[in-house]
């Protein structure tokens, strides 16, 4: 077990506002290159700011702070979607990659899967981010196919859907 990785239940403005920063460093390195540096701004602004990360908590969103020996290492969200537990956001900040916080995070949304008695996993991934898709077949996660959201402003999520089944 590693002892240096926490999770935090992010239910603070100063939480959020940490999030929030931490999303801006991830989502310019990773996503830039994937979807473009004016949909990465639109996404952060619509989705990863602190006022948008409120109003998702607000709506009962359940936000997790990763410090790893007490630093900002990352942040996963979740939902209950029918009998689903949603991973909305699962990100891990590079320089705190390869220290196992990913499996971890991933041991907590199981956990919170089986608590709110979820029969599986659900999560959507950019198509073009080979690297993540990857880390989900790794993990036993199943493509189910693509999925294209419109998020407005001429901008789509070009995803794949991917399930996990767990067991309660």
């Amino acid at each position: 077990m590693n002892e240096k990785t926490r999770f935090a239940s992010a239910t603070t403005h100063d939480q959020f506002r940490e999030i929030a920063q931490l999303a801006r460093e991830i989502w310019t390195e990773h996503y830039t290159p994937i979807i473009g540096s004016a949909q990465v701004a639109y996404m952060l602004d619509k989705f990863q700011s602190e006022a948008a990360i409120k109003e998702q908590v607000d709506e009962g969103v359940l936000y997790y702070l990763i410090k790893y020996d007490g630093a900002p290492a990352g942040y996963v969200s979740v939902y209950k979607k029918n009998t689903a537990l949603f991973l909305s956001k699962f990100y891990v900040h590079k320089s705190m990659r390869g220290k196992g916080i990913g499996k971890l995070a991933l041991g907590l949304v199981q956990q919170k899967a089986v608590e709110m008695d979820c029969d599986r996993i659900a999560l959507t991934v950019n198509k073009h981010n080979t690297g993540s898709i990857k880390a989900y077949d790794k993990l036993g996660f199943e493509n189910k196919g693509p999925v294209v959201i419109d998020i407005g402003e001429g901008f789509i999520m070009d995803d794949f859907a991917f399930e996990k089944k767990i067991s309660n």
